[in-house]
C-alpha cells in the first residue's frame, strides 16, 4: 500500500470536483459470482449439506429427481411419496400453501419403535414389569391426532396424561374406556380444583383408570374429601421435585425452585397424612419431570437413579407402589450432530430404554421392592417427526451488488481510497482491506451527514463497499480457518427471502426461545444451491424472521437455497409436529394454516382429514369484528363517495367485490 493510500484530508477537503455523471447514466456491471464448485452437483452433496441422512432417519431422504421423499413407515417398508409431487397434487384439490402436512403413520411407527425399545430393555435386563406409555396432550391437542393415536395405541394399551381441566375432558372423551383384557392409564397432571379431581373419580365408574397425581398438599385434602364423598378409592401418585438438575432451556424443571411437585418432606407428610387416613394403599404412583428436550443422557441416569430410590423407600413405608412415571424429556435430534448441543441429543432411543430398566431393576432387585409398571410421557419424541409445513417464497431483497465503475476523474478522496482498496484485495490481505472498507464506509458516512458528500458520492460509497465486502467473501467462501472478523461475513452478504408464513403462527419456539428446526427445499436438490439467506415471514415484525439454522457444529446463520425463477420455490420444515400448532399466535392476524393428514394405502395414500386454514373472517372474528357489521359500514360509505362524486359506480362495486371476497380467503398470500 503506497503512502497516498494513507493519506487523510480535512472533513469535506476535495481532491477536485465530481464526475458529474448521473446514476442513471453510469453503467451498473452485475459481479459474476466465482464459484469454486465440483462439475456437478449430487443429490449426496444435499444430503450431506442439509444433514437431512442423519435428522430424517427413517422417514425422509432424496430421490433421483432432486425431491424429498416420505416413508411414513420407514425407509425399510412401505412405500415412499414424492414430497413435491403432493404439494402439487394437493394444490390443484384447492389446498394452498402455507400447508401443515400431517403422515399419521410415522404417529404410528414412533409409538411402535418406543414399544419395542422399552421391550428389548425388559427382556435384556430379566425385568420382572412391563411397560405402559402415555402421550402428554399438551404437545398436541389437536382431535385428528389424538383419535388416531388412541387407535393405534391400543395394542400397546397407550394411554394419555392431561395436564389442566380441559385436557382431561379431551382425555376422557377419546380415551375408551377399559375392559377386562385391557388397562389403560389416564395420567391426571397439573393443577386441580375439586371438580377436577371429582370428574375424574367419576370416570372410574366409566371404566378408566385416573391416576391422580398430586401437585401441591392442599390436592391431598381435596382428594381425600372427595373420594369420601363419592365412595370411590383414589389412585394417587406425588411427583418429585428432583434434587438432580436437568440442563437446556427446561433445566429448571427440577429442584427446590420447580414450579410443580413436592419437596421430600412433602411427600412424607402426604405419606402421612395417607396413613392417619387409612388409605396409605392408594399410594401408588411416583412421578418426576427434568424437562423436555433432555440432550444428555447423563442426565437422565442421575434422575432415575435419585427416583429409583424415593420409590423404593416409599414402598418400604407401606405405600402399595406400583407405577414409575419417568415424564418426557425424551429428545428429537433436530440437527442429526448426535451430541448434547440442546437441539440434539446424545444417545438413542435404545440407550434411554436401557438406562431406564437397568437402574430400576437394580434398585428394586437391592432393597427387594417389586419392581413396577414403567410410566413414561415421551410427547415429542412420538409427536414431532409426523408434522411436516410446507410454504413457499414470495421473493427475495438481495445485497446490491455491482462492479464498481473506473475512476474517470479524480474524486473525492474517501472515493478514491475505496477504488484502490476495492481493486487491491487478494488472499493476503483480506483481513486488512476489510477493515479499511468498513473505516471508509464510516467516514464516507460522516462526511455526508456533515454536507460534505453529495448523495450521488455516498451512493458511489455504498457500491464500493458491497462490491469489496463481495469480493472478500468469494475468497473465503470455501475456507475452513476464517479469521474472526469476517466470521459475520455470509450473514452480511445473505439475502432475504420472503416466506408465505407466520413464525409467529406456526413456529412460535423459533421465536420464542430460539427452538432449531431442520429447514430445507423440497426440490432442485440436484442442483447446487448458489443462494446464501435468511428467511422473513409475512409480519410486521422485526422478530419475524429466521436466522438461525441447523448445522453439525453449532449452528449457521444462513440457509444455502436456490436462486429464484418465475416458477413456484418450496421450502420444508421438518419436525414441527410437537407444540408449534397449539402454541401459535395470531400476530398481525395471520391464522391458522391449512392441514392435511396423509394415511398410507398398500399402493399408494389418502388424504384422511383436510382443515382448512382460518380465513380472514374467522381471525377477525377472534377479535370481536363481525364480518356483516364491517361490510355494511364500508358499503355506507361508498354511497357517501358516490353521493360526492368521488368514486365511479363501477369503482365502488369493485371495491365492495373485493372486501367481502377477501373475508372469505385464507389470511396468507397467493404468488402471482
Amino acid at each position: 500500500m503506497n503512502d497516498e493510500y494513507g493519506k487523510r484530508y480535512p472533513l469535506g477537503q476535495k481532491m477536485v470536483s465530481i464526475n458529474k455523471k448521473s446514476v442513471s447514466e453510469t453503467k451498473l456491471q452485475p459481479i459474476a459470482i466465482q464459484q469454486q464448485t465440483k462439475k456437478s452437483w449430487t443429490i449426496e452433496d444435499s444430503e450431506q449439506l442439509y444433514g437431512i441422512e442423519e435428522w430424517g432417519e427413517p422417514y425422509f431422504s432424496i430421490n433421483a429427481a432432486g425431491n424429498i421423499t416420505v416413508s411414513p413407515q420407514g425407509a425399510s417398508r412401505g412405500i415412499s411419496l414424492d414430497l413435491y409431487e403432493l404439494v402439487e397434487s394437493l394444490k390443484k384439490r384447492n389446498i394452498g400453501l402455507p400447508l401443515l402436512i400431517r403422515f399419521s403413520d410415522i404417529l404410528a411407527d414412533r409409538m411402535e419403535r418406543l414399544y419395542a425399545c422399552m421391550n428389548r430393555a425388559i427382556a435384556r435386563y430379566n425385568y420382572n414389569g412391563r411397560y405402559q406409555g402415555v402421550f402428554p396432550v399438551k404437545c398436541n391437542q389437536n382431535r385428528h391426532l389424538l383419535e388416531d393415536l388412541v387407535s393405534y395405541g391400543k395394542p400397546y394399551q397407550f394411554g394419555l396424561e392431561a395436564g389442566s381441566k380441559p385436557e382431561l375432558m379431551i382425555a376422557l372423551a377419546i380415551l375408551e374406556p377399559n375392559t377386562d383384557s385391557s388397562e389403560t392409564l389416564l395420567i391426571c397432571n397439573g393443577y386441580k380444583d375439586r371438580e377436577y379431581i371429582e370428574t375424574a373419580l367419576l370416570a372410574t365408574r366409566l371404566g378408566h383408570k385416573p391416576i391422580i397425581v398430586i401437585e401441591q398438599i392442599s390436592e391431598l385434602h381435596t382428594i381425600l374429601q372427595v373420594s369420601k364423598e363419592l365412595d370411590i378409592e383414589p389412585i394417587i401418585g406425588v411427583r418429585a421435585k428432583l434434587n438432580s438438575k436437568g440442563m437446556g432451556r427446561w433445566g429448571n424443571s427440577t429442584g427446590e425452585r420447580a414450579k410443580f411437585g413436592l419437596t421430600i418432606p412433602q411427600i412424607l407428610q402426604v405419606v402421612r397424612e395417607l396413613e392417619t387416613s387409612q388409605m396409605l394403599d392408594s399410594l401408588q404412583l411416583l412421578h418426576f419431570h427434568i424437562g423436555s428436550q433432555i440432550s444428555s443422557i447423563a442426565v437422565i441416569k442421575d434422575a432415575i437413579r435419585e427416583a429409583s430410590q424415593i420409590y423404593v423407600q416409599l414402598a418400604q413405608m407401606g405405600a402399595k407402589m406400583g407405577y414409575l412415571d419417568v415424564g418426557g424429556g425424551l429428545a428429537v435430534d433436530y440437527d442429526g450432530s448426535k451430541s448434547n448441543f440442546p437441539a440434539s441429543k446424545n444417545y438413542n432411543m435404545q440407550n434411554y430404554a436401557n438406562d431406564i430398566v437397568a437402574q430400576i431393576k437394580d434398585a428394586c432387585g437391592r432393597s427387594k421392592v417389586t419392581v413396577p409398571t414403567l410410566i413414561s410421557e415421551s410427547g415429542r419424541a412420538i409427536a414431532s417427526h409426523q408434522s411436516v409445513l410446507i410454504f413457499d417464497v414470495l421473493g427475495a431483497n438481495h445485497v446490491s451488488l455491482t462492479t464498481p465503475q473506473p475512476l474517470e476523474t479524480e474524486e473525492h478522496l474517501v472515493l478514491s481510497n475505496f477504488w484502490e482498496t476495492y481493486q487491491s484485495i487478494k488472499e493476503g490481505n483480506i483481513q486488512e482491506t476489510y477493515n479499511d472498507a468498513i473505516q471508509f464506509k464510516e467516514e464516507a458516512q460522516s462526511l455526508f451527514n456533515l454536507g460534505y458528500l453529495t448523495l450521488i458520492e455516498r451512493s458511489r460509497a455504498e457500491e464500493l463497499y458491497w462490491a469489496c465486502l463481495h469480493k472478500i467473501a468469494q475468497i473465503i467462501r470455501n475456507k475452513a480457518d476464517i479469521p474472526d472478523e469476517l466470521q459475520d461475513l455470509g450473514k452480511i452478504m445473505a439475502s432475504t427471502y420472503y416466506i408465505n408464513l407466520s413464525v409467529f403462527q406456526s413456529v412460535p419456539d423459533s421465536w420464542a426461545i430460539n427452538q432449531l428446526f431442520p429447514i430445507m427445499p423440497i426440490h432442485h436438490l440436484n442442483e447446487q444451491p448458489t443462494a446464501r439467506a435468511i428467511l422473513a415471514d409475512l409480519t410486521c415484525d422485526s422478530d419475524g424472521k429466521i436466522d438461525r439454522f441447523i448445522n453439525r457444529k453449532d449452528s449457521k446463520d444462513i440457509l444455502e437455497l436456490h436462486p429464484l425463477t418465475d416458477q413456484p420455490y418450496y421450502l420444508g420444515m421438518f419436525l414441527v409436529g410437537a407444540y408449534q400448532e397449539i402454541m401459535g399466535n395470531l400476530h398481525n392476524l395471520f391464522g391458522d394454516t391449512n392441514v392435511v393428514q396423509i394415511q398410507m394405502t398398500p399402493k399408494s395414500y389418502q388424504i384422511k382429514y383436510v382443515v382448512k386454514g382460518d380465513t380472514i373472517k374467522d381471525v377477525l372474528g377472534y377479535v370481536q369484528y363481525k364480518a356483516g357489521d364491517l361490510l355494511e359500514i364500508m358499503r355506507c360509505r361508498t354511497e357517501t363517495a358516490l353521493e360526492e362524486n368521488r368514486i365511479t359506480l363501477e369503482e365502488s362495486q369493485k371495491l365492495l367485490q373485493n372486501y367481502e371476497s377477501s373475508l372469505d380467503s385464507y389470511t396468507y398470500l397467493v404468488a402471482n
